[in-house]
């Protein structure tokens, strides 16, 4: 292992060398034959060849050198101690290497370099991400690091899947006036309280993508692994919207709307005020304020109350969970299904 750890680090501090060689060439010459050592010696351990002992004592020797002189009783246990800071020299590669190649898959096969938090990878796509909770000990952690292999393995054949939105049973939003013949099927996943889907949505209305694609609109209120939901008031706002939509198709769009392009009296977008100021009261009557302006009456109102509290509303939320986290392994939204592709990240007008 000694001569493994010596490769490892004369590797690492290569760069250093190499300037100081500029301007002193004996260093330079001296790493350089250390280096062919230490890599000979590596390419017999992967053959495995037996590694020449003499590079192993020539290191420990030069590590040693002052030691054997002053205190000849320490060169044993710190012989020993070498020994072991090699192995974890050697360890520490060992896993950095493959952690680098995990978060490389990562990226490539779901949109981000970080498994159980999307959002914390500042290479990945531009989402509100669907985390998983942090482990709480050394052994949950290494559990999770084995169970992140594994997404990555089941994700990698998505990579080269055809999506046909159609074949999806998602419980969505149409857009006003219903499908149009001859248009092809897109399906928009979102969250309201997620600023990345708003953006989206200014970018695909300004683009005109809604009168291109017969849009089917998904509401998904991200939830992490205890239940809880990303933005507080994202639950309620969907469970409305599927009220809404079971009374008067397409009229939940009104909801969508303000949330995504209004403001307020003070200038402050809907969005923000739901996410961050209002309570589940507030909330509710805001929604309900909204209604009553797109034509509903008290006793529609009563009767949205009461749809909005059945166990079915409930059921068409957690079939969409389904169909996002398990069949489609999203790590983050907003995400769209079009053209056979699967789009995950901020939809940009060139998009």
């Amino acid at each position: 292992m000694v001569c493994i750890a010596a490769f490892i680090i004369l590797a690492l501090i290569g760069v250093f060398v190499a300037g100081i060689s500029i301007f002193k060439p004996k260093i330079g010459k001296a790493y350089l034959k250390a280096l062919k050592k230490a890599w000979g010696c590596l390419w017999k351990k992967v053959r495995l060849q037996k590694c020449e002992t003499g590079f192993k004592d020539d290191v420990k020797n030069t590590l040693l050198s002052r030691v054997m002189l002053k205190h000849p009783k320490w060169v044993k246990p710190l012989s020993f101690v070498i020994e072991i800071l090699s192995v974890v020299i050697v360890l520490v590669a060992v896993w950095a290497i493959l952690t680098a190649i995990k978060s490389l898959l990562a990226l490539w096969a779901l949109g981000s370099c970080n498994v159980t938090k999307p959002s914390a990878c500042s290479l990945g796509a531009e989402v509100c991400s669907i985390d998983e909770s942090e482990p709480s000990n050394v052994f949950e952690a290494t559990g999770r690091w084995f169970t992140e292999w594994g997404e990555i393995f089941e994700a990698i054949p998505d990579k080269f899947k055809t999506y046909n939105a159609g074949d999806y049973s998602f419980n969505y939003i149409e857009m006003s006036g219903g499908e149009v013949d001859g248009l092809p099927i897109a399906v928009d996943i979102f969250d309201p309280g997620c600023s990345v889907c708003m953006i989206s949505y200014r970018n695909q209305k300004n683009a005109g993508f809604f009168d291109s694609q017969n849009v089917r609109l998904v509401p998904f209120p991200i939830q992490d692994a205890n239940g809880e939901y990303k933005f507080k008031n994202s639950e309620i706002i969907v469970r409305y919207m599927f009220a809404i939509e079971q009374l008067r198709s397409g009229a939940s769009l009104g909801i969508i709307e303000r949330i995504f392009t209004g403001k307020n009296s003070e200038g402050i977008s809907y969005q923000n005020k739901f996410n961050d100021d209002y309570t589940h009261e507030e909330a509710v009557a805001k929604i309900e304020s909204w209604i009553r302006e797109d034509g509903f009456d008290e006793d529609g109102i009563k009767e949205l109350r009461e749809i909005v509290a059945y166990p079915e509303i409930t059921d068409k939320i957690n079939q969409n969970k389904e169909i996002v986290e398990n069949q489609l392994r999203v790590k983050g939204i907003p995400t769209m299904l079009i053209d056979g592709k699967r789009h995950t990240g901020l939809w940009k007008a060139e998009d």
